[in-house]
């Protein structure tokens, strides 16, 4: 009998009631593993009594005391990363390895979480006018909603909960109905660490359930991640209603290539950061766009990408796992063809056949050359282990192009040039920026940013102002600051 996945609310697992429910399958061989609820609206609406209720006490719980429940959750975390990443493998079908990665990346923010007192400080200034003084306070908003995607069950959700938590707010976690039982876990340990009844909520289901809650009067604030379509509808929707909202969406993420780049380096982080995860990261590098002479590199990057081929996530040979669901199968197969007609494909992974596993949902990394910038392969988000290759004549061409996209997720550039580096993430019109560094996600005491059509909310913003986050390299740092290995962490570039 397949196993019914339960709701959590006020630290239990509840049996839902509902006549709805959804199969989660495994994504290597189609498997039933377990059938998620659509809470009905009474179960919604309990979670969120409860929720409402737990937040009049927590939020007059010391700081010092929300650190501390922080802290015992990590360390149950880290103990238990590896049973997390095997569930989440098992229901997402990443590979073992990646799994343990989606995981640390989320224990990195719960650690954060555990040092939230200073964060909460408010301001004074004596005098502000004659004898009187002001004073600015830090509160707790009250009931807080994340709707997160399928593609990091566990980092993003992690993302979210604890720093809410620690802040004082309370949380409902609606999880991607494609793979939910990495949430179950997760607040299964939170209760372990000592968190009171009310503070966690983990509902499933689908639309419907997304709908009640975020239109639902009691919820403060949303933070959603996911499609640029949906991305739109939640942000529309929650302000529409007067919640705060943060929205995240889509991507097209570009890696400039300069002719005076580390070759190997290069061609080894634009295979790893394009097929890594099936490519379904929001982060991935999708396009590479080669400048001058380093088009020259690409038959080398066809015969790297040719090496990596996925596998279960239990194989030790598997370069990525498959993608979600046959139906994510089929669009990004679709695509590829469709690429076909529009550029030149050096590697068609849209016949990839893993033995042993027939009905995976199986893409080939794929690999197209001589793309155009209003083909379809590259005005849509594939989310596919699939990198367009664009060539180009000079820096300032390889920044137009991207500054043209209607995406401003993450990009990068590898380079051995300090002006090069400086003149890319001063005049890019992307939020998150790598030097020498494929995948430039920030640790989780910088902001996670995005601009254009990849993030609407509170600091949306088209021009600009938005924050960014930089990294970079000690290999390209050391050329900047000789005798400072130090100054690792710093983008200050000293110009010839």
């Amino acid at each position: 009998m397949t196993e019914k996945l339960s709701l959590f609310i006020d630290n239990q697992f509840v049996e839902s009631a509902t006549e709805k429910w959804i199969k989660v399958l495994d994504p290597s061989t189609q498997e039933t593993l377990c059938e998620a609820p659509c809470a009905t609206n009474e179960e919604i609406d309990n979670a969120i009594i409860s929720a409402k209720k737990a937040f009049l006490s927590w939020r007059e719980t010391p700081p010092p005391e929300r650190s501390r429940v922080m802290m015992r959750y990590q360390d149950l975390l880290k103990t238990n990363q590896k049973a997390i990443a095997t569930i989440l493998s098992k229901e997402n079908g990443k590979t073992l390895e990646d799994a343990m990665g989606d995981v640390w990346r989320g224990i990195e923010v719960v650690e954060q979480a555990a040092n939230i007192t200073p964060l909460l400080m408010g301001e004074t200034v004596e005098n502000v006018a004659r004898e009187i003084d002001s004073y600015s306070y830090i509160q707790s908003l009250g009931v807080c909603l994340g709707i997160t995607p399928f593609n990091f069950p566990a980092m993003i959700p992690l993302w979210m909960f604890p720093m809410a938590i620690a802040c004082g707010n309370t949380f409902i976690l609606k999880p991607s109905e494609q793979d939910p039982m990495t949430a179950n876990k997760l607040a299964e340990l939170l209760v372990e660490a000592g968190a009171p009844p009310g503070l966690l909520q983990v509902i499933h289901g689908d639309k419907d359930q997304v709908d009640r809650l975020i239109k639902h009067p009691d919820i403060r604030a949303i933070s959603f991640v996911g499609s640029v379509p949906v991305g739109q509808y939640i942000y529309k929707t929650g302000t529409e209603h007067l919640k705060r909202v943060q929205s995240f969406a889509g991507a097209k993420n570009h890696m400039v290539v300069m002719p005076d780049a580390n070759k190997i380096k290069t061609i080894d982080s634009l295979v790893g950061s394009s097929v890594g995860a099936a490519g379904q990261r929001c982060m991935a590098i999708s396009v590479a766009v080669f400048v001058g002479s380093s088009k020259d590199w690409i038959d080398n990057l066809k015969i790297e990408m040719e090496k990596v081929n996925p596998g279960p996530w239990d194989s030790e040979d598997a370069g990525f796992g498959p993608v979600i669901s046959p139906q994510a199968k089929e669009r990004v197969i679709s695509l590829i063809e469709k690429g076909k007609t529009e550029a030149e494909c050096l590697i068609d992974g849209s016949r990839c056949n893993v033995e042993g596993y027939p009905d995976g949902n199986w893409v080939g990394t794929t690999l197209f050359s001589k793309v155009k910038t209003d083909s379809e392969i590259y005005t849509t988000e594939i989310f596919g282990p699939v990198l367009l290759c664009i060539e180009v004549d000079t820096l300032e061409e390889a920044i137009a192009l991207i500054n043209a996209n209607p995406f401003g997720n993450g990009t990068s550039i590898f380079t051995a040039s300090g002006r090069s580096a400086r003149k890319f993430r001063h005049e890019i019109e992307v939020g998150q920026v790598g030097i020498n560094v494929p995948i430039p996600v920030p640790l989780p005491f910088f902001s996670f940013t995005g601009w254009k059509q990849s993030f609407y909310g509170d600091l949306h913003a088209y021009g600009k102002q938005a924050v960014r986050f930089y990294t970079e390299t000690k290999t390209v740092t050391e050329r900047w600051f000789e005798d400072d290995e130090k100054s690792t962490k710093n983008l200050t570039i000293n110009l010839e």
